[in-house]
Formats: structure tokens, sequence, C-alpha cells
């Protein structure tokens, strides 16, 4: 007769398996923790070496030759400093040079050598002085922007956004950088300092950089400051062809102008008038030329030369804008 099969053992409890991974877990993020925790003390010890080093004080022995103590040493033979002695001074590296001070103790900082390891950790735990000077962000050095607050990489990463050409016109454009957090552009902000283009004196290659400003225009800019022997002021763009008002808007508080010198009209030659742009006719500039001759000076201004029929209104208008002599 056939025995009766045993019934299956039933596999182990789940419950148990979960209960001990969980206590697995638990030694994990332990274990983490107290990694974190013994890596913060390590930091914290190479700082504090660095920061805060031990002093200690060196007692050199007699000009005579008698034995001293250190105040942490013991007494040695005539003529040779105690073991304790020997440490300190080389902790020193050197004696008082001067014999009159001889006995007298010293101090000196005893830190040790750190290993690179030591010295890479200590850069990059160290707190940094943060500074606030004034700075062009278009200009600064990778050094200052780390005196400013900003990390190595920080730092390197807006260096690299200038050399492939990018630009800061403004302290808004700064703060859109994605490495200048907002407090940080807040505590800058009074300290950024970013040229104007000063029109009468920049090239046309600072034109060019203008937003909106391109080659033809650039060009343009310069070629009008000639003719005008210099611009009187910033509004005088808008004269010069397809320089509309909203091309001068979107560049006005970018750029400025510095005096320039006066425009011989009132004193120069027929061809000195002819050749200012908003004369350019001959026969204005002779009928000017009348108008000098039959005139009192005082009344010399565009606006009587209007009243006499010489130039329009419009060229009056813009005759008053420039400096004249």
């Amino acid at each position: 007769m056939e025995g009766k099969k045993s019934p299956k053992r039933r596999n182990s409890d789940p419950g148990a398996s979960f209960r001990t991974g969980a206590i697995a877990l638990a030694f994990l993020i332990l274990g983490f923790q107290l990694a974190l925790f013994v890596h913060k003390a390590a930091v914290t010890r190479i700082v504090a070496n660095r920061d805060r080093p031990d002093t200690v004080y060196i007692a050199v022995e007699p000009s005579g030759g008698q034995s001293g103590a250190g105040p942490a040493g013991e007494s040695g033979s005539r003529g040779e400093p105690g073991p304790a002695g020997k440490r300190l001074e080389a902790a020193s590296g050197s004696r008082p040079a001067n014999s009159s001070e001889a006995g007298r103790p010293h101090s000196t900082d005893a830190t040790s050598r750190h290993s690179e390891q030591a010295r890479s950790v200590y850069e990059k735990s160290r707190q940094r002085r943060v500074e606030n000077f004034r700075f062009d962000p278009n200009t600064v050095s990778t050094e200052e922007l780390q005196r400013l607050g900003f990390s190595e990489k920080q730092a390197l990463s807006i260096e690299s956004y200038r050399a492939k050409g990018g630009r800061f016109r403004r302290k808004a454009d700064f703060a859109k950088s994605f490495v200048v957090a907002d407090s940080v552009f807040r505590r800058l902000e009074p300290f950024i300092d970013i040229p104007l283009v000063d029109i009468n004196s920049a090239d046309s290659a600072a034109f060019d950089a203008l937003p909106g400003i391109g080659g033809w225009f650039a060009h343009k800019m310069v070629e009008y400051r000639e003719q005008l022997h210099g611009y009187s002021c910033k509004e005088q763009l808008m004269e010069i062809y397809h320089f509309d008002r909203e091309k001068f808007d979107a560049l006005s508080d970018l750029i400025c102008c510095s005096p320039s010198d006066p425009y011989p009209f009132w004193s120069g030659t027929l061809e000195d008038i002819r050749s200012h742009p908003h004369i350019r006719r001959y026969d204005t500039a002779r009928a000017i030329i009348l108008f000098r001759e039959n005139t009192p000076k005082e009344q010399w201004t565009p606006q009587a030369l209007a009243e006499a029929g010489i130039i329009s209104p419009e060229q009056a208008e813009r005759l008053a804008r420039c400096r004249l002599k």
C-alpha cells in the first residue's frame, strides 16, 4: 500500500523578508550619514588647522652656551638643547639673529605641511572673503569675479560667455545670467559699472555692438559725425537716413555725447558753410555769406536765416542742435 505524501513545507513568512530588508536599509542610511559626518569633520579639521594654526613658544639657549629648557621641553646637557627643544627648534626653522635676543622666548607657527589632497580640500571648503567693488561685467577677470563671491566654475562660465561674443549691455543683462543668483545681483547691482558708448569717440565696431545697429548704420554714424565735426547731442543720430525714433529709443540709455568742437559756420569760409550737411548747396552758402555781411552779429541765428528765406524751417531746426561758431 502506497504511503501518503507529506504536504510541502510552506515558504517563509514574507513579513520576515521585509523586516530584514528594512533593517538593512536603515543600516545603509545610518552608514551614509556617518560617512558624511566623518567627511565634514575631516574637512572642518583641515580648514581649522590652516585658518587657526597652533602657536608654540621657543626659548633659545643663552649665548654663554648654558643649557636651557623650552616651555614644553626638558633640560639638556651643556651646549645642547633637550629633545623637546630640538623638535621645537625644527618647527621654528631659525634662531633669533640678534644675539641680544638670545634666551628670549619667541612665537612661531607650528603648522605641519599639508598634502596636495588636504590643500585641495582647504581651497574648496574654506569660506571666501566676499568683496564689493565697482566692476564692468564685460571686462572683469575671473579672479576678480571670485573676489566678488562667484565660484571658480561660475567665473569661468561668465568668461566663456564673453569669449563667444556675449556682451552685457545693461545691468539687467548681467542679472539674466544663469550663474548670477537674485540675491547676488541685488548685492552687486550698485557696483556694476558698464561704460556708455561715447558717440563722439567710438569707432564703427563699438557702434556695431549696440542693439539694432549693423555694419551699415555703424558706418553711417561715423560718416555723419565727420560731416558735423562731432555730434552736439544724441538726438542728431535720428538725422541719419532710416535712423528712426524706435531705433534711437532702443539704445539711447547706452550712449552718451561728449562735447565736440564747434563747427566753423558763422566764422568759416564759403566752402565751410557749403560742406555742412544741413546746407550742401553753393547758392545757399553764398546767401549766408551775404546775410553775415549785412546783418549785425547778434542776429546770426538759424532762426533768422529761416525768417530771411535762406533756409527752410526744417534746416533751421537741425542747425539749432549744432554747436556753431
